[in-house]
């Protein structure tokens, strides 16, 4: 499958994980987020407790099959059911938009170096 400025071979999975997934509150535009960029709900983005800022995920929602890569730039979830907050354009590419959470596969990916 392939993904918009993703080639298939350029990347490799590092850790795999699933999970409760939910979404920022558009409250949170134009805030800085844990990395100091400013958070946008247009930008494929997420939130994650631990893994390092600027991480590169696959999620995966296995119950539609919709994938979105995005860039870990926050710290959170804070409510510990959940794995991962994602930006509001990363929940309605994955269909999860409309029941506010979802489960997903995450997997951590590193870009290979050409």
């Amino acid at each position: 499958m392939a993904f918009y400025g993703v080639s298939e071979g350029t990347c490799e999975v590092e850790k795999v994980f699933t999970g409760l997934a939910s979404f920022y509150h558009s409250k949170f535009d134009r805030r800085k987020t844990s990395s100091g960029e400013t958070y946008s709900s247009y930008a494929f983005t997420a939130a994650h407790r631990t893994l390092p800022l600027g991480s590169v995920l696959l999620v995966t929602n296995p119950r539609n099959g919709k994938r979105v890569v995005v860039k870990v730039n926050d710290r959170g979830p804070w409510r510990k059911n959940r794995v991962v907050d994602l930006s509001l354009v990363a929940a309605k590419a994955l269909g999860i938009e409309e029941t506010g959470v979802d489960n997903v596969r995450i997997e951590v990916i590193r870009w290979k170096k050409r």
